[in-house]
């Protein structure tokens, strides 16, 4: 990962039904969801259920309409056939969520996640944030969090 950004704000998926007409403008075309997405936010989390069965045309579709410090997280699971290799798809074993995925659901506590920042800056290593749910305000909030510390 040769990004300089330490924390990355993002959900389990860009898709979220909830976010029509509350975060996505009504009328977006479907095809300018992620792009829109990653307006705002600078990962997601794909289960092994969900990135298993995109095709390799998707996957460079994606790639080229999301920003270069955009990252495409996945959890992993046995061959990874059919992915991009690229930097901005990362591989998630059990032991790297550990050390770099902050869950937000399980979590909520923005001080804890603010202390736990500090400790992965100092580190050197970058620590995803991700939301299961999709909670927009926790996610945002988390946005504003990274902001205030500098990052």
């Amino acid at each position: 990962m040769q990004n300089n950004q330490r924390v990355l704000v993002g959900g389990v998926s860009w898709t979220y039904s909830e976010w029509q007409g509350r975060f996505y403008p009504a009328d977006l075309p479907d095809d300018w969801v992620l792009s829109y997405y990653n307006t705002q936010f600078q990962a997601v989390f794909m289960p092994k259920t969900i990135w298993q069965t995109v095709s390799e045309r998707s996957w460079l579709e994606w790639l080229n309409d999301t920003q270069e410090g955009f990252y495409f997280v996945l959890e992993s699971a046995g061959e990874a056939i059919g992915i991009p290799s690229s930097e901005r798809v990362l591989r998630a074993s059990p032991a790297w969520i550990t050390e770099h995925v902050w869950w937000l659901d399980d979590a909520p506590d923005l001080r804890a996640l603010a202390q736990r920042i500090t400790r992965q800056v100092s580190a050197g290593k970058p620590l995803f944030v991700f939301s299961r749910s999709g909670d927009l305000g926790l996610m945002q909030q988390v946005n504003q969090l990274k902001q205030v510390m500098g990052y």
